[in-house]
């Protein structure tokens, strides 16, 4: 099985950016994301080895930190933003009436963050987002515009496997499906076969047999309700894998 282990939430603050490298030099992750509105980005950017071994993709962001659309051009994204002019969270977006005139303001945003992380000089090897705001139907749309403006054919897929404890419903699994084909076949896109968090890709193939030509691993390193997890990374968890792994970057897949 061909393994992606990516890092969420590169350049939210110094101390991500310290442990997302470390395990870059350990060569425990394979894969990062930047996040264009953090604090953080610009540091993280710069100190990115120009002949590293990972891929370096866009964290798209709806629900943090404050937008790079201009104040004056902010016009209906504002109903996205809290009273200090930050995005309002998750919970604020998916509950939004995407509206055409507020899907194209999403879509001016999330042009902007990836022209900033091109303007830095990063090569993209792909998109994902946090909370993973690109796999909410009514964005998909937008999504792939954004994928056609700058020609990104490689995407995230969306969440795909669960603990034997959690009983997916077959309309959510259906929906799934859906999603991931049309991700496939729209805008023809390269995506993994499964997608989880490496925690519970840990614990899953001790019991569980697991049938993915790649998986992608998500990770967050700094984050510290993840700080298990990303022990984790450092120890040799391929040892304990019941099947070969091969571990490679967005660049490979």
């Amino acid at each position: 099985m061909r393994v992606i282990i990516n890092a969420d939430d590169f350049g939210l603050n110094a101390y991500v950016n310290d442990r997302i490298f470390d395990l870059m030099s350990r060569r425990c992750i394979t894969s990062a994301t930047l996040i264009a509105n953090a604090p953080a980005v610009e540091e993280a950017v710069r100190r990115v080895p120009r002949d590293g071994n990972c891929s370096i993709g866009v964290h798209l962001n709806l629900t943090e930190f404050q937008p790079l659309t201009p104040p004056k051009d902010i016009g209906i994204l504002g109903s996205c933003l809290d009273q200090k002019g930050c995005f309002a969270g998750e919970e604020s977006l998916r509950t939004a009436k995407l509206t055409s005139q507020l899907k194209k303001a999403i879509f001016t945003e999330l042009c902007l963050q990836v022209e900033k992380i091109l303007s830095l000089g990063v090569k993209i090897s792909h998109f994902d987002s946090h909370n993973h705001v690109h796999t909410i139907p009514a964005l998909f749309s937008v999504v792939k515009r954004v994928q056609r403006h700058f020609g990104i054919r490689k995407v995230r897929t969306t969440w795909n496997v669960f603990p034997p404890s959690y009983k997916a419903s077959q309309s959510l699994i259906l929906k799934k499906r859906i999603w991931d084909l049309a991700l496939r076949h729209w805008y023809h896109t390269v995506t993994t076969s499964g997608f989880t968090s490496f925690a519970m890709f840990y614990d899953l193939v001790k019991t569980t047999s697991l049938n993915f030509d790649s998986i992608e691993l998500m990770v967050h390193p700094g984050h510290l309700h993840f700080e298990e997890e990303t022990q984790l990374l450092y120890t040799d968890w391929q040892k304990i894998v019941p099947f070969s792994t091969e571990l490679i970057s967005y660049r490979d897949l």
